[in-house]
């Protein structure tokens, strides 16, 4: 009788680990899949880094459409100079004479320091923007903020817009629930924030929109580029 209640109990133990390792397998052929179907990038480090080719006349570029978030990124030039100060613009630029022409939007380089370090808005409020021509239609995957080096003002949150071409609207990047994306800025002077860009934006232009801001309107920043291949 014992022998055969150990023998039922066995039976049922070898049945039960039988039905786990087919669930686990189901999972794993499942989560194969998945990542079959997922764009990935791969880092092979013999060739230099390249932006994402346009696909066709479209807005799209190769790998963006199912890309959830960018592989690698590098640094536009904000910060190194390779951007030209007559790449940044802002709102009522033509207003910025005497001490405001020291302080206009091509001064907003991430770590510059000294007089004139960051662009200051001469208004304070929620009409101000900072527009950043990247001179070709590029795919752009996270931004990096910083606030005036040399007085306690600073971005505390913004919204982005971008597009394509000059003659098209401004689109607002949106978040999951299709609402206008708030991405929160700097608590301080000197520290820089990263807000990454899931799914990165295509497009020429870019721009920043301060919706609140520590004393006053004071921004340094760096834009990143999305790389198909690390550096």
């Amino acid at each position: 009788m014992a022998l055969n209640v150990q023998h039922s109990l066995l039976a049922l133990l070898l049945l039960g680990t039988d039905v786990l390792i087919r669930i686990h397998g189901q999972e794993t052929s499942v989560s194969e899949a998945w990542t079959n179907k997922s764009c990935k990038c791969d880092c092979d480090g013999a060739e230099s880094p390249t932006e994402f080719s346009i696909m066709g006349s479209g807005s799209l570029m190769k790998g963006v459409d199912c890309m959830p978030e960018c592989p690698y990124h590098r640094p536009l030039g904000f910060e190194a100079g390779s951007v030209s100060p007559d790449q940044v613009t802002c709102s009522n630029q033509e207003q910025y004479t005497s001490w405001f022409s020291s302080w206009l939007p091509s001064k907003a380089r991430l770590n510059s320091q000294g007089f004139g370090c960051a662009w200051l808005s001469k208004f304070q409020d929620n009409s101000q923007w900072l527009q950043i021509d990247l001179k070709e239609v590029m795919v752009v995957s996270g931004i990096l903020s910083q606030g005036r080096c040399d007085a306690d003002e600073w971005v505390t949150k913004y919204s982005v817009q971008y597009r394509t071409d000059d003659k098209l609207n401004w689109i607002y990047y949106k978040d999951q629930t299709g609402n206008n994306r708030v991405f929160y800025g700097n608590s301080d002077r000197s520290s820089s924030v990263q807000n990454l860009l899931r799914p990165p934006i295509v497009a020429r232009y870019i721009r920043i929109l301060p919706l609140g801001w520590h004393t006053r309107i004071a921004l340094r920043l760096e834009l990143l580029i999305c790389m198909k291949k690390c550096m």
